[in-house]
């Protein structure tokens, strides 16, 4: 289960990173959320943080069944 929030968690920051990124340094935004939604520039740094969080705690999830 860990193993699936690791990847969740690595694509929502994924996105929220390209959609920040593209809204900081490009025209609009880059990755595929803006397609479905119409999210602030805000959203996507939530996005970030939330897919940072995820991924951390599920790596931390699989590193810990290593041992």
């Amino acid at each position: 289960m860990k193993e699936i929030i690791a990847i969740i968690g690595w694509i929502v920051g994924v996105q929220g990173a390209l959609g920040l990124a593209g809204r900081l340094f490009g025209d609009g935004p880059w990755g595929l959320v803006h397609k479905w939604w119409d999210i602030p520039t805000a959203g996507y740094a939530v996005l970030l943080a939330v897919g940072a969080v995820l991924a951390f705690y599920g790596e931390q999830g699989r590193a810990r069944a290593r041992r």
